[in-house]
């Protein structure tokens, strides 16, 4: 077995793995080769501070027993020995597991790697370290430009990736993924008066092209306004409006509750509501992973599974679960093609581009609409929601609104309740839909909400 680098030698030496994984004593057997490349960029007040890249490779074997044991073992070094080791450690290590029956590599409909998802972009290949300096340089500038408030940039970032994936089994499963990315983000501080907010925004995208870096900039500086000087309001149950980029990270929070595995481990409140409202008429959420530019968008998953769309909830009722392979057997039903996994670890079920379907009203009539409400920029403590019982309490930033118009900036209160109340308190949602790494969110509306302050 020769040293792997070329694509045709990547594939050879993963059809070796698994066979000698086989001959081994294993069963089945899957390899996930991943490699990538990557460039990080940072101006701290217009000054150069991280200029870092990078390159990395892994291979990882997964062996199953006849038993349905299995063992897991990765190296990034790709000589004969190391290969042969690798081999040892996974069959030694599946020979140490506990034997699982819903266990198996194989099953689903195996995805073609040849669709065009809009995922990689070949002119990353054109950008040059002079572009990168530049992207930070306007961003701290429009920063600067954008509000006599701003008193520091404290970071204004680029980065960019490019990446592929070859996965195979001895199902007589082998295709290709690739994939690049970009971002770029600034973090600014801003004064009035005896008043200081720090606040940061950030954007990223499949291609070079879809970034504005001012535009960037500028919203940054927009979201840390908003709440200069923020003080606590009354205590009171008031119109709560979520803004995209906070409706995004409460999406992303309850993303768990339709994962299959948590739903068998009896770890979601959604267990057992499959065909029930479980959310108002005015909410629905889809998980998308063929989503075209998606963050989390690819041919198939982490198992070979061809990906798809799945309608999660759809006007209040409850659709779908998601799942891995492992966890549909157990469930009695067919994978959502959403095996995610990464080097060195097994398979498990994840969302992919996880979002809301948004409404037709613009955020102005919404907030006109409402009268008197609270807009929330900033959610703190969405990880400690129960996802059992649905109990939270978040701190949050934000700005009062009346008549449609900011009129105070607010900090230092709380929103408490449960999630299931929340879900069926939501009113109607923005056109605004954005993403937010692979979380889409708009402007939602939530009803009578519980919030603690003065």
């Amino acid at each position: 077995m020769r040293e792997a680098t070329g694509k045709s030698n990547i594939e050879e030496m993963c059809g070796w793995l698994i066979e000698k994984a086989l001959r081994g004593g294993a069963a089945e057997a899957d390899v996930f080769y991943t490699e990538g490349q990557s460039r990080h960029i940072s101006l701290r007040e217009g000054v150069p501070e991280e200029d870092v890249s990078g390159f990395g490779q892994s291979v990882t074997l997964r062996s199953v027993l006849p038993d349905r044991r299995q063992g897991l073992a990765s190296v990034n070094h790709f000589k004969r020995g190391d290969l042969l080791e690798l081999v040892d450690w996974s069959l030694s290590n599946a020979a140490l597991s506990e034997p699982d029956p819903f266990l198996e590599i194989g099953e689903g409909a195996w995805a073609s790697d040849s669709e065009n998802l809009g995922i990689e972009d070949p002119d990353l290949e054109k950008l040059t370290h002079e572009n990168r300096i530049r992207a930070c340089v306007e961003m701290t500038e429009a920063a600067r430009s954008a509000d006599r408030r701003v008193v520091s940039v404290r970071s204004a970032t680029w980065s960019d990736a490019r990446g592929k994936i070859y996965l195979a089994n001895s199902r007589g499963f082998g295709a290709w993924q690739s994939g690049t990315t970009v971002s770029c983000g600034v973090a600014v501080v801003m004064q009035d008066n005896d008043s200081f907010e720090m606040g940061a925004f950030g954007e990223d995208s499949r291609c070079w092209g879809r970034l504005d870096p001012q535009a960037v900039a500028r919203e940054a500086v927009r979201k840390t306004g908003l709440i200069l000087g923020g003080k606590p309001i009354e205590t009171a149950r008031m119109t709560v409006f979520l803004d995209p980029e906070s409706c995004a990270d409460f999406i992303d929070a309850i993303g768990d509750l339709f994962l299959g595995p948590n739903v068998l481990r009896n770890k979601s409140l959604l267990r057992g509501k499959l065909k029930t409202a479980v959310a108002s008429p005015s909410f629905s959420l889809v998980d998308d992973g063929r989503l075209f530019g998606g963050m989390a968008s690819g041919p198939f998953d982490g198992e070979g599974v061809q990906t798809r769309r799945t309608p999660l909830i759809t006007r209040g009722v409850l659709e779908n679960y998601l799942y891995d392979l492992r966890s549909a057997r157990e469930s009695g039903v067919a994978s959502t093609g959403n095996a995610v996994r990464g080097s060195g670890s097994a398979p498990d079920a994840g969302c992919s581009n996880l979002f809301p379907i948004p409404g037709e009203k613009d955020p102005g009539t919404l907030f006109l609409e409402a009268g008197r409400g609270l807009l929330v920029t900033e959610i703190m403590g969405l990880h400690t929601i129960n996802p059992v019982s649905g109990d939270f309490s978040l701190g949050i930033k934000g700005v009062l609104m009346e008549g449609g118009e900011p009129t105070r900036p607010v900090a230092e209160v709380t929103v408490a309740g449960n999630l299931a109340d929340w879900l069926l308190q939501i009113g109607e949602l923005g056109n605004d839909l954005r993403f937010f790494g692979s979380t889409g969110g708009c402007t939602m509306v939530i009803n009578d909400v519980a919030v603690a302050g003065s």
